[in-house]
């Protein structure tokens, strides 16, 4: 690879060079420790002799922006680089655009700050202790050799035909969602999904109805796409359908594990909103995000099963039963949306990666991912029921559980006022992660109350975590 050097005519190369080298060095374009060609590839590459390139090289280290190391080469010296020039944000004319979208909170916990205190109840996330990385290694093996065979071309945009067909089985047989091969689209996430059909379903001022509260991606994604974003409040049964209001184009919803709440909606509200759609023209996002570990009761019917007149779009992620950073997603659509999704698709990123999509095929087809949902399954029921068991007991004079069928992660409310960033302070100080509830809430009144994930916490963590917790509300209440 040649070094980006550009020489205009033929005087003061000498000059021109030394310039160009300590201009790249202080503007941190050449990095400290990166290695620069040695003199004689470098005079054959711009016609300069190669006394006069090693002139230079002596007298760039002389001047401490160069160090030779004998017998292995120069090497770009440590040294603090000059602020580069920014353009304030006032002066482009697409500055209000930008402080809009600096403007943004942060929507979820911050991952860089994930798993560095001991007890962490981060919610929506696994501990990769718990994935089998030596099969998803053979698979990934498989992927190359398939990747090997193929031309070398573009992919499709809906995803590789393998791996849309996994995924209908494995939906239809987990959630019972009525697809074939043909509807399902892959995406690099949910995220990508719910952005998908955003840019198709709106335009600026559309209105979106989502859970209040809700997932705050979602909503800050339909925000971005100019819609006019109304929370919809949630009760027992799950999202008040009654709420919905007139002139609404794409509705948001959880109904299997309401997030961040937690309950299930019933098969009445289920019925309700499906009714409320058809009225509208509105369409559904059923995102069942963690459904596929579930605890007790009967499975209850996806909306999608359950739609007659082609409102529902389901979207699945693989982010919670394998790992988020693989970021593999799905869409089932509807027949009369679904070109426009794949056309969109194709003009965002054309197609999710294909080495992911073959190795997630194979782990499919070949029963591991069954495997590992069961064996998830196990390790989080056990979770489930610590943290029931404690606030249930000697935590119950302060918090109420939410009743929970699936997933991986609790809502506890506080039955009585509490100065919660107090107690997330001081449960930090002694290595124990809580989070508030009350990020979740858009336009309804927040509650007071904890998130309370056990997906990456190990088993025999959660007892002396929860012992601190409640030391710490024993002191609370003594003041």
């Amino acid at each position: 690879m040649e070094l980006h050097v550009v020489i205009n005519g033929r005087k003061d190369l000498a000059g021109q060079l030394y310039r160009q080298l300590r201009g790249a060095i202080e503007g941190g374009r050449l990095a400290a420790g990166m290695q620069l060609p040695p003199s004689r590839l470098l005079a054959e590459q711009l016609g300069i002799s190669r006394k006069t390139i090693s002139d230079i090289y002596a007298q760039l280290t002389y001047e401490n922006f160069l160090i030779g190391r004998v017998g292995k080469g120069t090497y770009v010296n440590a040294r603090p680089s000059k602020a580069s020039r920014r353009r304030n944000v006032s002066d482009l004319a697409c500055a209000d655009s930008i402080n809009t979208w600096l403007s943004l909170p942060s929507p979820l916990p911050d991952p860089a700050q994930a798993g560095t205190v001991r007890y962490d109840f981060v919610g929506g996330a696994t501990h990769k202790s718990q994935f089998p990385h030596d099969e998803w290694r053979r698979c990934t093996q498989y992927a190359l050799r398939q990747m090997q065979r193929a031309a070398g071309f573009y992919s499709q945009p809906e995803g590789l035909p393998a791996l849309r067909g996994a995924i209908a089985q494995h939906i239809a047989f987990c959630r019972g969602v009525v697809c074939r091969e043909e509807n399902v689209v892959v995406c690099n996430g949910t995220q990508q999904a719910l952005d998908l059909i955003s840019r198709v379903v709106l335009v600026s001022g559309s209105i979106v109805a989502v859970e209040d509260p809700g997932y705050p991606p979602a909503r800050m994604l339909f925000t971005s796409q100019g819609a006019t974003v109304v929370g919809v409040a949630v009760d027992e049964e799950g999202l008040r359908v009654d709420l919905i209001p007139d002139g609404t184009r794409l509705i948001y919803v959880t109904p299997a594990h309401q997030f961040p709440m937690g309950m299930p909606m019933s098969s009445a509200r289920r019925t309700a909103l499906l009714k409320r759609a058809k009225e509208l023209g509105a369409i559904i996002i059923e995102d069942d995000y963690d459904s596929e570990f579930r605890y007790e009761d009967l499975p209850t019917d996806s909306l999608q099963s359950m739609d007659e007149h082609g409102n529902v779009i389901f979207v699945g992620t693989f982010s919670k039963t394998m790992l988020p950073e693989l970021r593999l997603g799905y869409a089932v659509l509807p027949p009369s949306i679904h070109e426009a999704i794949v056309k969109a698709k194709q003009v965002m990123d054309w197609h999710t990666s294909i080495l992911a999509q073959w190795a997630l095929a194979k782990f499919m087809t070949d029963g591991k991912l069954q495997k590992h949902i069961r064996r998830g399954h196990t390790i989080y029921a056990g979770r489930r029921e610590r943290i029931l068991n404690r606030l249930n007991g000697d935590l119950s004079a302060w918090l109420e559980a939410i009743h929970i069928t699936a997933g991986f992660h609790i809502t506890a409310r506080f039955k009585h006022p509490i100065d919660l960033d107090l107690l997330i302070e001081l449960c930090r100080k002694v290595e124990v992660s809580l989070y508030s509830i009350e990020r979740f809430f858009y336009q309804t009144t927040p509650q007071c109350g904890l998130l309370i994930g056990f997906g990456s916490i190990e088993t025999l963590d959660i007892d002396p975590a929860l012992d601190r917790l409640h030391d710490i509300l024993m002191q609370l209440d003594a003041r």
